[in-house]
């Protein structure tokens, strides 16, 4: 197998990991725990992991004193799109909600645009009407009923506050700190809200089935650990722009959980919208300069040793 290969391979699996969030998360809302206690633990099991993660890369933990404010923001603005995302799920399908959130790099674009007056293009207004055409299929679930207009607040306020984050994590400021020093205190900083939330513990809600503790257990490994190891391997073996396009698996992956799993109902109009959106983010990340900001594990991480076999002549 040729690195190309490899790369097409582990970007395809760090999409898919990424969507099997409802997979984990939906059984332990109908056992009755809240998004709270939920994100408390997925952030809870994954800090260690990444923990792991940069020492074995050799990376210190120590942080300069201008650093540490802006990642307690970004952990912040995380900490609010996942909460939004996962609160979203009590109101709308779980598949719809993952494809509307993925008109995050558009926001990212239109944020770019007006707020660091980067040049907006026909091609990104373009894909701004796409996106909107394929929401507007999705106004209805498949059960026919409308979707939540708190639902799809939610889920835009996720993607609205993931979107300020991309943005925020490529400041000059934070430029020299690796990308996964980066996810690791996000992830640190951020768990602090869902403390918050949880009174110190006092409210938290406590699983008392083993196989509960799994998906928990699962969150943090699969759409986090896993997800991030393959992108940034991805990332190296066939470039950052092709793995970000590769990222509409995510949409798709949390769709296939829905309807094969949850028997969420997946008619034709919601296909169309759900392509639409896919198709539209798909053409502003090809297209457009947004990618450097999407993904920017390139510069930041050290080449990983691709072995390769020698030509044979």
């Amino acid at each position: 197998m040729n690195a190309k290969v490899k790369g097409y391979i582990l970007g395809a699996v760090a999409a898919a990991t990424y969507g099997m969030n409802p997979l984990f998360t939906l059984p332990l809302y109908k056992e009755g725990m809240d998004p709270d206690s939920v994100l408390f633990f997925r952030y809870l099991f994954a800090i260690p992991i990444l923990g792991i993660m940069l020492k074995a890369r050799g990376r210190s933990f120590k942080l300069k004193r201008k650093e540490v404010l802006p990642l307690i923001i970004l952990g912040w603005l995380v900490a609010i799109s996942s909460l939004t995302l996962f609160q979203s799920y009590n109101y709308m399908e779980a598949g719809i909600a993952s494809t509307i959130l993925f008109v995050y790099p558009i926001l990212v674009a239109l944020i770019m645009a007006f707020v660091f007056k980067e040049k907006i293009t026909l091609q990104t207004v373009l894909c701004i009407f796409l996106a909107l055409s394929g929401i507007g299929l999705l106004y209805k679930g498949g059960d026919g009923t409308t979707l939540s207009l708190v639902g799809v607040s939610l889920v835009m306020a996720s993607a609205l506050s993931y979107a300020i984050y991309i943005v925020g994590v490529n400041r000059p400021m934070l430029k020299d700190v690796a990308t996964l020093k980066v996810t690791f205190y996000v992830l640190l900083f951020g768990l602090s809200l869902f403390l918050v939330r949880v009174d110190f513990g006092q409210s938290l809600h406590i699983v008392d089935k083993w196989y509960l503790w799994g998906n928990l257990v699962a969150l943090a490994v699969f759409p986090t650990a896993i997800s991030f190891l393959c992108t940034t391997q991805a990332i190296q073996y066939i470039g950052s722009t092709p793995t970000a396009i590769l990222g509409a698996l995510e949409p798709v992956t949390a769709v296939f959980f829905g309807v094969m799993v949850f028997g969420e109902a997946l008619t034709v109009r919601l296909s169309i919208g759900i392509l639409l959106i896919i198709l539209a983010v798909t053409f502003i990340i090809a297209g457009s300069n947004i990618t450097t900001h999407l993904v920017r594990f390139r510069k930041l991480f050290p080449r990983l040793p691709i072995k390769r076999k020698k030509d044979i002549r």
